[in-house]
């Protein structure tokens, strides 16, 4: 058997029962990390006991939603719940991404319960060298 010493864990479980919201927590936010990497900015999203499966991932102009949920674990008839801390539900996350990145070519990866996107920086936001034109010498101006 597992025991626990937070009382205000088991107050906020006691609050749950009782407000009727069951065993699926409200929505909430995930937990993530952003980062200029080269020429990409990454962003990180921590969703572990996630299944690929239930990731979603959309873009509408500069606006990047994720949404992901977790569900309970099947248990059988047999089987008694001790404790249950872990949030199940729905998570979701919105991000505005800048004008400079490029969401056309967005990838995405899911490894040990952290989902990475990595977004190219736009070409026509990278540095670059402006050529000057004209004459090399100055000229003068008379009025």
């Amino acid at each position: 058997m597992l025991m626990r010493t937070d009382p205000f864990r088991e107050l906020d479980r006691l609050t749950q029962q009782l407000l009727g919201s069951g065993t699926w927590s409200r929505p909430s936010a995930m937990p993530m990390d952003a980062y200029r990497e080269g020429d990409e900015y990454v962003v990180a999203f921590d969703l572990p006991g996630v299944t690929p499966e239930a990731i979603d991932i959309d873009v509408e102009r500069n606006m990047l939603t994720v949404k992901a949920e977790r569900r309970p674990v099947a248990k059988a008839d047999d089987v008694q719940l001790e404790l249950s801390e872990r949030p199940l539900g729905a998570f979701s996350r919105q991000v505005v991404l800048a004008d400079s990145l490029d969401t056309e070519y967005i990838k995405a990866d899911y490894d040990a319960g952290v989902l990475t996107l990595r977004i190219p920086i736009a070409e026509r936001a990278k540095p670059r060298k402006i050529a000057i034109g004209g004459e090399s010498a100055p000229r003068q101006i008379r009025g």
